[in-house]
């Protein structure tokens, strides 16, 4: 099943048809609805499938993001093999700050820092169903409701942004300006996807395929990566994980750019942005980046300055 927030924050299921209202089926909106749904799923689950197949459509319902303010939005970092080019490495993670979350169709805004480059990280993002600490890897995906797709934006600053810190999730400010966390399309149960890593990720940029990486290109599991972070931070549900990103498609975002992101099963969703202060790089995929990322053990170490803005 397909669960989605349209409109005011309210809450639905997505089908062929288009997005079913269950507002009378949850309590409160937003982020309160979502969590009611995920942690009484169980229950709901039979009146959710007979609203999904003979529902009435909403006329014309603008999703926003699933998970509107999750209580901690937790990131895994340098969890790629760089399509097997390298080891996997100790395990790493951050967090973004809340106010980051946008929805889809929305704008992302590159405010005025000094940075070297903004990048799109297109990643695959679980969601969890229950609340626990030092969950063990063996029990993990109990603790997995289901997925959706994001956008880890990135503003690469000079000198670097902090790379490995082992045994904490550190605040990533670079990472966490207001829209910097794009979500969405919806959040589609466990069930639904057979092996969340075999899945097919893709980001284009006007049209241009950037992005083009399978999850079976994880250096850590989806286990390994719970019991991680959990060992460090409490989870609750409707808290989401980035499962971090394969580097090598990796570009530069700037105003103009009409941006969509697609993960396999879970669906698609565009955004554009804007940048007040119009400064440009090369388009296309971020080659140094990504040979840096391939040939390194850090995180990216992207030091090219912008050309000089239209």
């Amino acid at each position: 099943m397909k669960l989605v927030m349209y409109n005011d924050n309210q809450p639905g299921i997505l089908t062929d048809a288009g997005v079913i209202d269950i507002s009378d089926l949850c309590q409160g909106r937003g982020q309160e609805a979502m969590v009611h749904l995920i942690t009484n799923y169980a229950d709901l689950q039979p009146m959710l499938e007979v609203r999904a197949a003979g529902g009435t459509p909403v006329a014309g319902a603008q999703l926003q993001a699933p998970l509107p303010s999750p209580n901690k939005i937790l990131c895994m970092g340098g969890n790629f093999r760089e399509f097997g080019a390298r080891e996997p490495a100790p395990m790493w993670g951050f967090v973004k700050r809340l106010h980051s979350v946008l929805s889809p169709g929305g704008v992302v805004v590159l405010p005025d820092v000094d940075a070297n480059i903004f990048h799109h990280e297109a990643e695959l993002v679980l969601v969890f169903g229950k609340g626990g600490k030092n969950i063990p890897a063996s029990e993990a995906m109990e603790y997995v409701f289901g997925y959706t797709a994001g956008v880890d934006v990135s503003a690469r600053m000079p000198g670097g942004s902090g790379g490995r810190v082992p045994n904490t999730l550190p605040i990533a400010e670079h990472k966490s300006h207001p829209t910097f966390c794009p979500l969405g399309p919806c959040i589609v149960t466990r069930d639904e996807i057979a092996d969340p890593e075999n899945l097919q990720i893709t980001l284009s940029v006007d049209g241009e395929l950037r992005v083009n990486y399978n999850t079976d290109d994880l250096a850590h599991s989806i286990a390994e990566s719970i019991e991680y972070v959990a060992a460090i931070e409490e989870i609750s549900p409707g808290d989401v994980l980035f499962m971090g990103t394969n580097h090598q498609g990796l570009g530069a975002m700037q105003d103009g750019d009409a941006i969509e992101i697609g993960v396999e099963g879970v669906g698609s969703f565009n955004l554009t942005v804007t940048d007040p202060l119009k400064r440009r790089w090369p388009r296309g995929v971020d080659e140094v980046t990504a040979k840096d990322i391939r040939e390194s053990a850090g995180g990216p170490g992207r030091q090219a300055r912008p050309l000089p803005a239209e």
